[in-house]
Order: C-alpha cells, then structure tokens, then sequence
C-alpha cells in the first residue's frame, strides 16, 4: 500500500484523510469549502485519486472537491477477504457518502468509476446535483446496457486480453504483477501524453500494487467482467426520472482503446439526450491525465453555467 503521506514529489500535495466507514481502512482527498456544493471525483482501473491531482485546484476554490480511492486502489487498504465486484465498490461508496453525508453532489466519473457512480445515483438520486462522465461510462437500467458491453468487449484490446487472460488461468498473475507492466497496462488502454512519463509518475501509478497481494483490486475488476460477476443497480422509476433531470455533461477521447464511444456515449445521450458531449480528438481512455487543463476548463464552465 501507498504511504498515506506521499506526494510524489510534490505532484499530489493534498492531505490525506481516512474512513473505515465501508469496513476497511479508505483513503480520501477532501479540498475546498465545507459549506459548498460537493464533487465527488470517482476514478477507474488501475489508477486512484491522482487521476485528478490537475482538477482539484482548479474546482476547490468554489465546491468542496471530495476524492476517493476505492477498496484495493492508491492509498486505500486492500483487504485479502473482500471481494472486488461492482457491487462491493458501491456499498462502500454508499457508505462513505452517508458517513460524510455529501449531499449536492457533480458526480465526475472515470471509467468503472462511472456504474460505480450510477450506483450510487439510482440507491441516493436525491444527493445527486449534476452528472459528468470522462470516459466512463453510465450504465442506469438501459435495456441495451449489457448488449453494448459485450460489443465494445470484441472490439477492446483489454476485454479481449482479460476474456483470455482467464480463459487460459493467467490473468491473476499478470495483473498481480501490476507495480511492474502498469505503463503497459495504461498504453494498451489508450494514454496518449508521453511526455508525462517520468519515474515519479511511474511510481504515482506503480507503487500502490507493489506485490501481488497489493493487486486484488484490479485483479477482481478484470476478473468480474471476465465472469460476469458485476451486477449493475437498476434505478427505479423514481430514481430514473429524478436523475434524468439532472444536469449532465460527457467528455470522451476518442482515441479510448478501451470504452469506445460508439458503444458507449448513447447510454449517457440516451440518459441525457439534450446533455452537451465534448469527443476530444487525439485523446485516450486516461483523458483526465492526456487533456487536464481542456477538461478541467469544460467542468468548470459546466459548474459555473448549470
């Protein structure tokens, strides 16, 4: 596990604060203003809370900026008898809300983060203020959520590894060896800005899976999909008219390798039909780390105008 005190040279210089309210040791960045509108940054596979070291600064002189990392992800604990399954992340999820009661919550999603974050809509709507998703996608009871991942699965490099992966009984060894094949992972997943690349930004990303028992997270996202263990939450009608009220914006690099936006942009347009959509040219799956100051401009510009 990552020292709860690295800053990685000074690139992610923010407090660390704890909860064990989900039933493990959960780490969490908290900026900005108590008295203001919540965002709740929510990161994917295989990064943590410094996806979002750029956006902190640039929302938390107006909203209190709130990031966790999930169970098994950066300073988080990861836990050898939990399971890693969709469902686990929003209990736990749920359960930091309630323990810190965000209310007015922009929900910004990344990746997993996204059905992560949808989970958390349809259980709490009334807690939600506005949606925006970054390359994740919005899974909310659609009837062709399921037929869209599996078509985007045949054409993702990464599903199509993992399918194999444990097919073949190899996958918990590749990604338990993750401190070590992580710019690999990331490059098969589409993260374009090479010239981010440095030792330090390595072991931002590299250091919280040092050891196999440090990659249950990953390893259960990759392995739930593989096995169909995920289960998504399915709003009710209540939650899907309140959620559907709420403003929303979607930003996507079209250069995602791995959550292509033909596949899954309709479930948020579908959601959001009258939303604004930013497709980014050029910019890959990790765009928050690929377009920091682009996408920070669009979120804050959404925030200040909705």
């Amino acid at each position: 596990m990552t020292r709860s005190d690295a800053t990685f040279g000074g690139s992610f210089p923010y407090a660390p604060h704890f909860t064990t309210a989900a039933g493990f040791r959960m780490h969490y960045v908290d900026e900005g203003p108590r008295g203001a509108g919540v965002v709740l940054c929510l990161h994917g596979q295989p990064t943590w809370g410094y996806l979002f070291r750029h956006l902190i600064p640039v929302l938390s002189p107006t909203h209190r900026v709130v990031v966790p990392d999930h169970m098994g992800f950066g300073k988080s604990e990861t836990p050898p008898a939990r399971t890693y399954w969709l469902q686990d992340h929003i209990d736990n999820l749920e359960r930091f809300v309630l323990a810190l009661d965000l209310t007015d919550i922009t929900l910004v999603m990344h990746d997993f983060g996204g059905p992560i974050g949808m989970g958390l809509a349809a259980r709490h709507p009334n807690r939600i203020r506005r949606v925006i998703s970054t390359n994740g996608p919005t899974p909310f009871g659609q009837a062709d959520s399921i037929e869209r991942l599996t078509a985007n699965a045949g054409v993702s490099p990464w599903f199509q590894w993992g399918a194999k992966a444990q097919a073949d009984g190899s996958l918990e060894a590749v990604l338990g060896q993750l401190g070590f094949n992580i710019l690999s992972t990331l490059k098969l997943n589409g993260f374009e800005n090479n010239a981010l690349i440095t030792d330090t930004w390595l072991a931002a990303y590299g250091s919280p899976f040092a050891a196999p028992a440090d990659c249950l997270g990953p390893i259960g996202w990759s392995k739930g999909i593989a096995t169909g263990m995920h289960q998504f939450e399915t709003p009710d009608a209540a939650a899907d008219r309140a959620i559907r009220g709420r403003p929303a914006l979607a930003i996507w690099g079209d250069a995602d390798r791995t959550l292509h936006a033909e596949h899954f942009l309709p479930l948020f347009t579908q959601l959001f039909p009258a939303a604004p959509v930013h497709r980014l040219a050029g910019v890959g799956h990790y765009c928050l780390e690929d377009a920091p100051d682009e996408i920070g401009r669009l979120i804050a510009e959404f925030i200040r105008q909705t």
